[in-house]
């Protein structure tokens, strides 16, 4: 398993894959990262620390995933980014955390005060239907600004059966007015039921790829371990 990276595309930065406790979710039907967790603070903190010791703050910004949500991550292991952030001159920090947890953001943007911290969403796709009915994503609002509202970032999946190419194209450009970016995931075989969608993808490189493949604001990954890290 690699966890600690560097992206040179685009928008500079470092990135750790850390452990945490598990997504408390967990119902996501094309997901199955929640295997990489453990219940265990001490063992996480040891894992997070030693993956956390890579980070040089060269670019100024780091972005920290976990396989769930930042409020998933340990206190010791949010203390340990917020004074490397300090010691390393890291002035932007990105995390990732599920709807469920909106709540909380106000909070943790206090807890790391004095750092430019974007928060991101994985909301897959806008398409009520297929996010609720299909991806059984658990974001139960259908109000565009509702589901932004506290977030700066968000993930987007393509690639997977009942999306077109007006759907991904609505789904980016409503990203982009209610975002600062985007990611965009393009569906890739795991142990779910979700399989990706050979037709989908193929309209997806046709005429979505060459729009925004340069596009600082849109990151896309075609395989899931393009930032270099996951296995």
């Amino acid at each position: 398993m690699d966890r600690y990276s560097k992206i040179f595309d685009k928008r500079q930065r470092e990135i750790v894959l850390l452990r945490g406790s598990g997504c408390v979710y967990k119902k996501c039907a094309f997901c199955d990262y929640h295997f990489d967790a453990c219940a265990d603070e001490q063992a996480n903190f040891k894992l997070n620390s030693e993956v956390l010791s890579n980070i040089t703050g060269e670019f100024g910004e780091l972005e920290v995933i976990n396989s769930g949500s930042v409020f998933e991550l340990d206190k010791n292991t949010l203390s340990l980014i917020k004074s490397l952030c300090e010691d390393k001159y890291i002035n932007t920090l990105h995390f990732e955390a599920h709807y469920l947890f909106r709540s909380k953001i106000k909070a943790l943007r206090e807890q790391f005060e004095g750092i430019n911290l974007k928060m991101k969403l994985g909301l897959e796709t806008f398409d009520y239907n297929l996010r609720e009915n299909f991806l059984k994503k658990g974001i139960a609002s259908k109000d565009v600004k509702d589901i932004c509202n506290g977030f700066d970032e968000a993930n987007f999946l393509f690639g997977i059966t009942g999306q077109s190419v007006e759907s991904m194209k609505n789904d980016i450009a409503l990203g982009l007015e209610n975002f600062e970016r985007i990611c965009v995931n393009i569906m890739c075989e795991n142990s779910t039921p979700i399989k990706p969608d050979k037709a989908v993808i193929k309209n997806f490189l046709q005429y979505i790829y060459p729009l925004y493949k340069d596009d600082d604001r849109v990151d896309i990954l075609l395989n899931n371990t393009d930032f270099g890290v996951g296995d």
